[in-house]
């Protein structure tokens, strides 16, 4: 397993994830990382729907290594 950090950004703001997670293969990294939106959206200001903001994810050496979306209004979270 390797440990990734999954930080929130929409270009002006940002939720940092200075412990980062354990992942074992790149399904688990996606399936992680929206769970961590999914948990970022909860806790947005109740007129942000998400639409901008992504998870950015980087090893522990600072390598982006996967971005993902938020999923905006309308639209299923998958788990």
């Amino acid at each position: 397993m390797t440990r990734y950090r999954f930080h929130c950004t929409n270009g002006s703001e940002c939720i940092l994830d200075a412990e980062g997670s354990l992942v074992r293969g790149p399904g688990a990294l996606a399936r992680r990382a929206r769970q961590v939106a999914a948990a970022a959206m909860a806790s947005l200001d109740p007129g942000d729907d998400g639409a901008g903001w992504r998870v950015s994810v980087h090893d522990l050496g600072g390598r982006q290594v996967w971005v993902e979306p938020f999923a905006v209004q309308g639209t299923a979270l998958a788990a």
